[in-house]
């Protein structure tokens, strides 16, 4: 049998055989079923986040029995037309986008970090004048994109409706370029978050301090969407649980940040719905 199907093969046309071969890697089969993407929202630059997310993403696939396979986005804005429409399979995201990706395509939280909190932070430079948030009045503060929740997001409201202050706004993409404007002297003052911030080179961090911080909030939730089999939400939980509660993992989680992972569930962000942060949300266009 084996050798007369050698010679039916042998006599099929080179061309022929090669474009059977084709269809049988293209043809959907277990193991492309088992591939599926994560967006990660962009706080840092690209090849930070690239060199952060990698082993993780290695480490959890492996764990798993999946493929998964980070799919960047340049600017905030793009992630969030990204989930918008559907796009990732999961994704990592803040706190403030996870209502948003709940209510517009039913996304789910199933991790977050349970050893800290999210909160803003309002930073200048060391050697800044400035004492009081007031003594930002009318100054250029830069903040990576107008959602980002504990840097721009949530701390906009909290400049608006606590201290009534007017600046000039400047959003510049990441975390990592609104902290460099203010040490290049491009902004006063800079939003960022603690997590970010204590990411920061030393070299850059010290030349900063922190003026002002906004109320704690409930930290990013790595969230799926409902097209993904509850076997393999299940499965990749676990995984990212497993591998928090290994040394090494939790040395590779912590670059997140994410300290001390746990489940995670869409009743942990109620107390975001409560702040009212709809008037400071802009909302991008998913067609566009």
């Amino acid at each position: 049998m084996i050798q007369h199907l050698k010679r039916v093969l042998s006599s099929w046309p080179v061309g022929l055989f090669a474009a059977l071969l084709v269809l049988a890697v293209s043809t959907p089969s277990a193991r492309a079923q088992d591939a599926y993407s994560i967006g990660i929202v962009p706080q840092f630059e690209a090849r930070k986040l690239t060199a952060i997310w990698t082993p993780i993403l290695e480490e959890v696939s492996k764990r798993a029995g999946v493929t998964l396979t980070m799919q960047g986005s340049p600017k905030i804005p793009e992630f969030e037309k990204h989930f918008a429409k559907g796009d990732f399979d999961f994704a990592y995201m803040n706190p403030y986008h996870a209502l948003v990706a709940h209510a517009e395509q039913g996304y789910e939280p199933i991790i977050r970090d349970g050893g800290r909190e999210l909160f803003g932070v309002l930073v200048v430079r060391k050697d800044a004048p400035y004492k009081t948030v007031e003594d930002l009045r009318g100054k250029n503060i830069a903040f990576p994109a107008p959602n980002a929740l504990g840097a721009s997001l949530l701390m906009r409201a909290v400049l608006q409706r606590e201290h009534a202050l007017s600046y000039e706004a400047n959003f510049v993409n990441t975390h990592s370029s609104a902290y460099f404007n203010v040490v290049l002297g491009e902004a006063a003052a800079a939003g960022g978050v603690m997590g970010t911030l204590r990411s920061l080179d030393p070299k850059v961090r010290d030349q900063l301090r922190v003026l002002f911080e906004t109320p704690r909030l409930p930290p990013h939730p790595i969230m799926v969407h409902p097209r993904v089999p509850l076997e393999v939400r299940n499965r990749v939980a676990e995984a990212f649980l497993a591998l928090a509660a290994s040394p090494e993992g939790q040395k590779l989680m912590e670059r997140i940040p994410m300290r001390a992972a746990t489940p995670a569930t869409m009743q942990d962000y109620d107390k975001i719905r409560k702040l009212d942060l709809d008037a400071f949300y802009q909302a991008s266009d998913p067609t566009d």
